[in-house]
């Protein structure tokens, strides 16, 4: 398996396809470099000659953000926006949904599962 950017890519894939395993390279990113680098984006990984693999390799170190650095950075603006205790942040913080989503019903992705409160009791019961 040959490894760019610090990913192995699976060989028997299309190359536009295997591109997209690397953190931060989508479908429409991948047909770009490929179309950059004038390289068949129907090809297979294992055609590929050394001499285009490392062009590749060389073209997305240089030219884009991915993997580690990538999620750092965006660990970091995340702990920028909790620092300066703005909405968005407060939001990440206490973990509800950050862009505007209802919370009364859906959300459970963001809020985990439900947590039974007990429910009050009637008047009746009390006295």
């Amino acid at each position: 398996m040959p490894r760019i950017a610090g990913v192995d890519i699976p060989t028997d894939k299309r190359t536009v396809v295997a591109l997209t395993y690397i953190y931060g390279i989508g479908s429409a990113l991948s047909q770009n470099i490929l179309k950059t680098l004038g390289i068949d984006e129907n090809m297979r990984v294992k055609d590929l000659t050394e001499e285009q693999l490392s062009a590749l390799g060389s073209h997305i170190e240089k030219n884009y953000i991915t993997e580690g650095q990538l999620r750092r950075q965006e660990a970091q603006n995340i702990a920028r926006l909790k620092n300066i205790a703005c909405y968005r942040g407060v939001r990440h913080r206490v973990g509800l949904p950050v862009r505007g989503q209802r919370t009364r019903t859906n959300a459970r992705t963001r809020k985990g599962r439900r947590k039974t409160v007990a429910g009050k009791k009637g008047v009746k019961e009390i006295g």
